[in-house]
């Protein structure tokens, strides 16, 4: 209550850490403190909203795996949606809460990939144009990465990132702060496009791997006489198709130089893309 006392406008910093602190010394700790939260995010007070979701964020922050298995689950995510729709609190709840509870499940988007029930509550947010587009989160708004974070991470990766931004926080220097969450922000949007990336390279592979089959049997139809003429259609857009593939394959070799196993997949899909490419022009030349 004194954390998220809606009479004081400044977080009660000292409240909000003996909260953590109460929640890592409870084994039922993580339980409790999400459903006490999930009742302050849908108070009517807007201040009294705005404080526990900055309760939220620094336990997400504070308090660890068992925090972040509880916070992941549907039945605490679902408490967070219903401030967002209007079959539930969004008729009444501010934008500003609104705002700021979407931010939240959007962080936690980039630093819990690995958490399926988060990335398919914020999807589905979008999908009943709920969510219209991802937020910018803002700068003077400190959002540190969680620990753990996701495994490969940029801050795990690159040591003088991870140093730099551990001193920042450290520092109480207004400015600072707002260096550090630049940092994280821009860290944030490299991990996006990393993970873009891979969707595009897994996305084309498989494109390829599916035409190419769809294209051997087609053609090994043709080679008999058996195809109808709108196979042969089908067998022509499959080539066509294939053809635009290839400088996107090369496109993403280029992107993966540094990855070799990555590289290894896109030339073996390369491969089989030649392979196809060459059967096609050698099979209906022939005909």
């Amino acid at each position: 209550d004194e954390a998220t006392d809606p009479s004081i406008s400044e977080e009660n910093w000292e409240c909000i850490q003996r909260f953590c602190d109460q929640v890592n010394a409870d084994t039922e700790g993580p339980l409790f403190a999400l459903r006490l939260l999930a009742h302050k995010i849908q108070s009517p007070q807007e201040e009294e909203a705005l404080h526990a979701l900055t309760v939220l964020e620094t336990c997400v922050n504070n308090c660890g795996d068992r925090f972040h298995s509880e916070m992941a689950k549907f039945r605490f995510l679902n408490e967070l949606i219903k401030v967002l729709s209007p079959k539930y609190y969004g008729i009444w709840s501010s934008e500003k809460v609104k705002s700021r509870v979407t931010e939240v499940i959007f962080s936690w988007t980039v630093w819990f990939p690995q958490e399926v029930k988060i990335q398919d509550a914020y999807q589905m947010l979008k999908k009943q144009g709920i969510v219209k587009e991802d937020p910018k989160l803002p700068e003077d708004k400190i959002l540190p990465p969680p620990s753990p974070r996701p495994q490969n991470s940029i801050f795990d990766t690159d040591e003088e990132k991870s140093k730099l931004l551990a001193r920042l926080l450290k520092s109480s220097h207004p400015d600072d702060l707002q260096a550090a969450n630049r940092l994280i922000q821009s860290v944030i949007k490299e991990e996006q496009e990393k993970s873009a990336q891979v969707s595009r390279r897994v996305n084309t592979i498989s494109e390829v791997s599916e035409n190419v089959k769809h294209m051997d049997e087609l053609l090994e139809n043709y080679g008999r006489h058996e195809l109808s003429p709108a196979d042969q259609e089908t067998l022509q857009a499959l080539f066509q198709r294939c053809e635009k593939l290839r400088p996107l394959l090369f496109r993403l070799a280029s992107e993966a130089v540094a990855d070799e196993e990555a590289l290894a997949e896109i030339l073996q899909a390369n491969d089989k893309l030649s392979r196809a490419l060459g059967q096609y022009r050698q099979v209906v030349a022939s005909q």
